[in-house]
């Protein structure tokens, strides 16, 4: 099959998985052919409680070593921190990450990476919180290589569709939804959505869309068209309508999360769902529908205390991991035995952070990093 032929299914899969859940293990199967590995995950990690939880996988992994990573290994993966803070959208593998030298002393890579024969992972960030991100990885074996500029570029072309396909199923908040009974779930949808076609008329409304149009702060129906306070937004909403019109591939590189302000001033977020292949289309058809748009109030995001305290300071993650192990468990042999590397490579890292933090004992990092968790502190 041509790329482009593998690009639009996939592409189409991803989406009909924004309704209907258990179609998510067949679309990360074929994103692990797209873009090239043994296995495809779509999980959460926290940079902060170093914990983290596979939403979906598409079965490539052993089942016992994807259990076992998240009951004890994420705690030691050295790569968690960087993928959290890596840009959205933008592809990272294990290079950019940790040097190749401080990968190979580690209990995961000895324990966890090495015994599955795996040799690269290939990341993107979907969405990010305070306190973690939303990922979306394929992992490398041996006969497939380190990943190349091949690989990310796959990863990268396919990331915007995934990252509007798992906003969308967030912002639906449903625990099953099949896609050809959408219709008899609209309501019991959180967010305000609305069916429209692709001049933006509008074909049905939900309850909460209902609502949201009565009250006219952010949304408004001018002749039976959506509209809004906000000319530009507007206009992005209706570019973004019309390339639904035409299919999923044109839709999924504009307008990802398009930013909402009421006559208020409260914050909110639009996504677009096309409504033009697959399983969705049943969901359309009906009322003629190329697109489902869902509208919800934008949550507070602010960058999480490992984040900022990286960007303040210019820490590496291997740093970044040298200095909350300090911090969490107390000492050189103690971090070296937690984080699963040796005490010459948790010394060097060290000596770095008190140079680029402008300290030079234990205690003072302590306090360095409680003043970035309690804003109280002077």
């Amino acid at each position: 099959m041509r790329e482009s032929e593998a690009l639009s299914d996939l592409i189409g899969d991803i989406y009909d998985a924004a309704l209907d859940p258990s179609l998510w293990s067949g679309a990360l199967g074929k994103t692990r052919e797209f873009v090239g590995g043994q296995a495809a995950v779509l999980c959460w990690k926290n940079a902060v409680t170093k914990c983290g939880c596979s939403d979906h996988q598409d079965g490539g992994l052993d089942p016992h070593y994807v259990q076992l990573y998240f009951d004890k290994y994420v705690r030691f993966d050295p790569f968690t921190m960087g993928q959290c803070f890596a840009e959205i959208g933008e592809p990272v593998v294990i290079a950019d990450l940790v040097p190749s030298e401080d990968i190979l002393d580690t209990r995961f890579y000895k324990e966890w990476v090495r015994p599955q024969g795996l040799v690269d992972c290939v990341v993107c960030v979907l969405d990010k919180s305070a306190t973690g991100a939303a990922l979306v990885g394929v992992f490398r074996h041996e006969r497939d290589g380190i990943a190349d500029e091949e690989t990310r570029r796959r990863m990268r072309v396919i990331a915007p569709h995934l990252r509007r396909a798992a906003l969308i199923s967030r912002a639906i908040d449903l625990k099953t939804t099949e896609a050809a009974t959408f219709a008899d779930t609209l309501d019991r949808i959180k967010a305000g959505m609305f069916l429209v076609d692709a001049a933006g008329r509008i074909v049905h409304t939900n309850a909460s869309g209902h609502a949201m149009l009565t009250q006219g702060s952010v949304l408004c129906a001018a002749r039976g068209r959506l509209t809004t306070h906000e000319p530009i937004a507007e206009r992005e909403l209706y570019e973004i309508f019309t390339l639904a019109g035409r299919g999923d591939t044109t839709a999924g590189s504009k307008g990802i999360a398009v930013p909402l302000t009421s006559n208020t001033g409260e914050r909110y977020v639009a996504h677009v769902l096309p409504l033009t292949s697959g399983a969705r289309r049943r969901a359309g058809t009906s009322y003629a529908a190329v697109a489902a748009l869902f509208v919800h109030k934008a949550a507070l995001e602010m960058p999480s205390p490992p984040e900022m305290i990286a960007k303040t300071f210019k820490l590496t993650p291997s740093e970044l991991r040298v200095l909350f192990g300090i911090v969490e468990v107390g000492g050189v042999a103690e971090t070296a035995e937690a984080l699963g590397i040796a005490e010459a490579t948790v010394k060097t890292h060290l000596q770095r952070v008190f140079v680029k933090t402008g300290t030079g004992r234990q205690a003072g990092l302590v306090k360095l990093v409680a003043g970035f968790l309690n804003p109280l502190v002077d």
